[in-house]
């Protein structure tokens, strides 16, 4: 079966397995990054905070849940975003848990045989709890992002509160470019609260999906890039900081 589908293009910042190894120097800026696209997320400069990039416009996510719009000057050392276009919408009934919604969006993937693609889906709705996550910044190179977290991680949870779940699908095969599977960071319809997403239960929502068939990744080219030895990254302890609160 052949779908017509417009895919997108994802535009991605460095890579997770260097973030993973302590390469948080700015690549970019907010400012260029939101040239490449109106969706996605990421992170800023130190990991500073968790990003939000919805409708065009950059948030920043504090360490205590409250969001801000983050500065165009504002450096970017790991990001992807795409200039999202819709061509399926799926009404969402209530769902429990993280692994049951992911289970749901890998379903409807499968549905279009796009496994093996890249995706980006928007959560608009309802939600009894998100329990998410975000960190202050540390100036420390060469430190994992695992051990820089376990001091400046701070976890929170929401409850009952409208918002919207970007969710970043990679395929198992591109590991490491970025997170395989579902990645996802919440943003609460009044721009006040959100982060990076443990679990999340969902009242009702509606779900739009975006085919990513490309990806341009910007490389950074300081000498320091060149010091990380990326292929010693550990896969468990990027699976930990992206899943667990430990």
């Amino acid at each position: 079966m052949k779908l017509n589908i417009d895919t997108g293009k994802y535009y991605q910042v460095s890579t997770l397995t260097a973030l993973s190894l302590g390469y948080s120097k700015s690549v970019i800026t907010v400012e260029e990054l939101l040239s490449h696209g109106d969706t996605g997320l990421g992170t800023f400069e130190d990991v500073d905070g968790e990003m939000i990039v919805l409708d065009g416009k950059c948030y920043r996510a504090l360490n205590d849940g409250n969001v801000v719009p983050a500065e165009n000057d504002r450096g970017v050392p790991f990001a992807a975003v795409c200039e999202f276009k819709s061509h399926r919408s799926e009404e969402l009934g209530k769902v429990d848990t993280i692994e049951d919604l992911k289970n749901w969006l890998t379903l409807a993937v499968e549905e279009e045989f796009g496994l093996n693609s890249m995706y980006a889906v928007r959560i608009d709705g309802e939600f009894s709890k998100v329990d998410a996550r975000s960190e202050s910044g540390t100036k420390a190179h060469h430190v994992t992002l695992k051990d820089a977290l376990s001091v400046t991680q701070r976890a929170f949870i929401f409850e009952n509160i409208k918002g919207t779940l970007v969710c970043v699908y990679y395929p198992d095969y591109m590991d490491g470019i970025n997170a395989a599977g579902w990645h996802l960071h919440f943003l609460s319809d009044d721009k006040k609260y959100g982060g990076h997403v443990f679990d999340v239960s969902v009242i009702k929502g509606n779900a739009n999906f975006n085919r990513i068939a490309n990806v341009e990744v910007r490389i950074p080219d300081t000498p320091a890039f060149d010091t990380y030895a990326l292929k010693s990254a550990s896969q468990d302890d990027i699976k930990s900081v992206e899943q667990g609160k430990k």
